[in-house]
């Protein structure tokens, strides 16, 4: 679906619809404005050197999108102010927009053409949206694996109206190795042929189950075939089985021995990297990930796209997001 297209459908009637603009959401004013500018300034300021560009996760924001009041469609403001250049989106952070609506694909595209508007005016870049809950793409149910990569047809229609370059899926099913690369394998090359038209990556991370194997990822991309499929680093998701076979939550059984050589084997293939962070030390150093030598191999590896912040910890998020700009900062500087 071209741009042209996505916004002809989108019918007048159903933005003005209150679920759209997620009604009852306030706008974030948990945290003060009162430096904001200078903290802006001086980030653009230490960044100018860097060989990469930063980005925000939205991920970063989660619990105050979830528990905190903060309007998700004020995000492109929220990173600004914080001295980043592009934005990176959660899918399922604006679900109580779509889930309240009466057509769920309008809602999205009145999401859409209010996220547009806002990082249009707040002159920032659209470039990732991290789709999650929409199905197995590496099931080995045929019908439900289609049904997933059809279920993705419509993010791809809203990167493609944002000006995402690429949208982050999760390649999770069951069976044997081998069983999940094929299937993997076909839902990647059936998205990207979708996504081409539309000049929309189809990325993977590293984000749990086979998909934190850097050798099931290779597999999958070189198998499809297409320019478009790509991956998205992450310097902290390599677990790749958890306790009792869960996907979420339970603690990690077996983690890919050296994320940093990880990360190398993912880089020739990435179009997106992901600074995930949890905690930091007295002198602003992570304090499970060494940033320095984690930022050598993305340079190595002559990147110079946009490295985005996640975080991830138990801190406050907004100075947890700083922490780990700065960091970025530093450590750029230094590699």
């Amino acid at each position: 679906m071209k741009r042209r297209n996505f916004i002809r459908n989108v019918s007048y009637a159903s933005l003005a619809y209150g679920g759209l603009h997620l009604a009852g959401c306030a706008s974030d004013s948990s945290t003060s404005n009162k430096g904001t500018k200078n903290d802006k300034a001086a980030a653009q300021d230490s960044s100018e050197a860097l060989f990469f560009k930063l980005s925000l996760a939205q991920w970063s924001l989660n619990r105050a999108i979830r528990e905190g009041g903060m309007n998700p469609l004020d995000f492109a403001e929220k990173a600004k102010k914080l001295g980043f250049g592009g934005l990176e989106y959660v899918n399922h952070l604006y679900s109580k927009s779509y889930l309240e609506a009466p057509n769920m694909l309008q809602a999205i595209k009145g999401v859409g053409k209010d996220l547009l508007m806002r990082s249009k005016d707040n002159d920032i870049e659209n470039l990732i949206i991290m789709i999650d809950g929409e199905g197995d793409l590496a099931s080995s149910d045929e019908k439900g694996r289609k049904e997933g990569v059809e279920k993705h047809h419509k993010w791809v229609d809203l990167a493609n109206y944002l000006g995402c370059h690429s949208i982050r899926i999760n390649l999770l099913g069951e069976g044997t190795f081998e069983n999940q690369v094929e299937q993997a394998t076909k839902s990647m090359r059936e998205l990207c042929e979708y996504a081409k038209p539309q000049n929309v990556n189809i990325i993977i991370e590293n984000h749990g189950g086979n998909s934190s194997n850097p050798a099931f990822v290779a597999k999958v991309i070189e198998g499809s075939g297409m320019p478009n499929a790509g991956t998205l680093p992450d310097f902290g998701n390599f677990c790749i089985k958890r306790e009792g076979g869960e996907r979420w939550g339970a603690p990690c059984v077996e983690e890919y021995p050296d994320i940093y050589e990880g990360i190398q084997k993912m880089m020739p293939y990435a179009k997106g990297v992901s600074a995930k962070s949890y905690s930091f030390d007295a002198e602003g150093n992570e304090t499970k990930i060494d940033y320095y030598k984690m930022m050598k191999v993305v340079k190595d590896a002559g990147y110079k796209g946009y490295v985005g912040v996640e975080f991830e910890g138990e801190m406050d998020e907004e100075k947890g997001i700083i922490a780990t700009r700065d960091l970025l900062i530093k450590a750029g500087k230094a590699v």
